[in-house]
């Protein structure tokens, strides 16, 4: 059993920033991977950003430069800092753990965006 958990959403003015935080647990060792999804009302779940046990991080285009992953392997956490906020970011941001082929997700946290 994975178990993620995510916070640090909320309601912001376009520009401003918010980080996210997903702490994992239970059967999670071999994980190989940890990163972010979001979701908007009418449109299908998308990649935001990952980073590997090893490291190397990946960014959608839509964020790069904007939002930075990280991570904490002794916490089993991992962090999104989005910065420069836009009404389009608006979303349900989902944590996910991949392991052994399999992606694990979290609840979601709403990010939502005013202009």
């Amino acid at each position: 059993q994975v178990r993620l958990v995510e916070s640090g959403g909320g309601l912001v003015q376009a520009g401003e920033s918010l980080r996210l935080s997903c702490v994992a647990s239970g059967t999670i060792s071999g994980y190989t991977a940890m990163g972010w999804y979001r979701q908007a009302p009418g449109n299908q779940r998308e990649f935001v950003a990952g980073i590997t046990v090893g490291g190397d991080t990946n960014y959608a285009d839509s964020v790069t430069g904007r939002c930075t992953i990280s991570r904490d392997h002794r916490k089993n956490s991992v962090y999104l800092q989005m910065n420069t906020l836009k009404p389009e970011d608006t979303a349900i941001y989902y944590c996910f753990l991949r392991r052994l082929g399999h992606n694990f997700w979290g609840q979601g946290t709403q990010v939502t965006v005013s202009s």
